[in-house]
């Protein structure tokens, strides 16, 4: 069944004085119908972090538009993008006195399969028809706190040290990620990429049905302001990628 992709990228500063979030998509330049989103979120003291999370981007960017898939896996193509991008980061801290520091998550799609890998706190969820199929496992402290039973959500929401993370690209020790066992393409599916300034205010269940519910642009049109206005003033950087997987021949049907 061939299928129709619809996808929105957007970013708000929310409360804070700089936008250390980036995100985006590339369309690959010669393998049809494969396309990259990528999410991070950067740390860091004043441009630090926008620097680390740019990094991670411009690594996403330069492996994808050179993969071949005859010559490397998916998991290994985002495997070196994380490997890639630790290093720059790491570089460019030795020559500034900063400590920048990012997390990152990416997803390929590919006509026969979609891979995803992240590293720290920053999210990927998996819709399908209004529900969650999957999400992934944050490296955080609150998180691994949860996973041991020595914490609720409620608890984990208001823990005092629930920015802290485990595992970042551009920290001493390598990073630690987790590579999501593909899934193939299928109607009906919908990818939400994004970072803690967005995710932290809303439970997964509103999410799916807010992104199946509405277009990609409107949706994040939504999930932005609601997250604005539950911060109350209080809000991170915020960053979102909705991809949306639909059946072609009905988004051509006339209505």
């Amino acid at each position: 069944m061939p299928l129709f992709v619809e996808t929105c990228v957007a970013r708000h500063a929310g409360d804070r004085s700089e936008q250390q979030d980036r995100a985006a998509i590339f369309a690959h330049p010669s393998q049809r119908g494969t396309m990259m989103a990528v999410l991070a979120d950067g740390t860091g003291g004043h441009s630090g972090g926008a620097l680390a999370a740019e990094q991670v981007v411009l690594q996403a960017k330069r492996s994808f538009e050179s993969y071949v898939p005859d010559s490397a896996t998916p998991a290994q193509l985002l495997e070196g993008i994380i490997g890639d991008a630790h290093r720059s980061i790491r570089s460019a801290r030795s020559a500034t006195d900063q400590e920048p520091h990012s997390t990152a998550v990416a997803l390929v799609l590919q006509p026969n399969r979609i891979s995803w890998i992240h590293c720290g706190d920053s999210r990927l969820y998996h819709f399908r028809d209004r529900r969650t199929l999957s999400r992934s496992q944050d490296h955080s402290l609150v998180a691994e706190l949860q996973r041991r039973g020595r914490l609720d959500d409620v608890g984990a929401r208001f823990h005092p040290r629930r920015h802290v993370l485990l595992s970042c690209l551009g920290s001493e020790h390598p990073p630690q990620t987790a590579l999501a066992a593909p899934v193939r393409p299928r109607a009906g599916d919908c990818f939400l990429l994004c970072s803690d300034g967005l995710w932290a205010h809303f439970p997964d269940e509103e999410l799916a049905q807010t992104i199946a519910s509405l277009p990609a642009r409107a949706a994040a049109e939504k999930l932005v302001r609601d997250a604005r206005k539950r911060a109350a003033g209080t809000g991170d950087n915020i960053s979102l990628v909705i991809i949306r997987l639909n059946d072609a021949e009905a988004a051509d049907a006339p209505s």
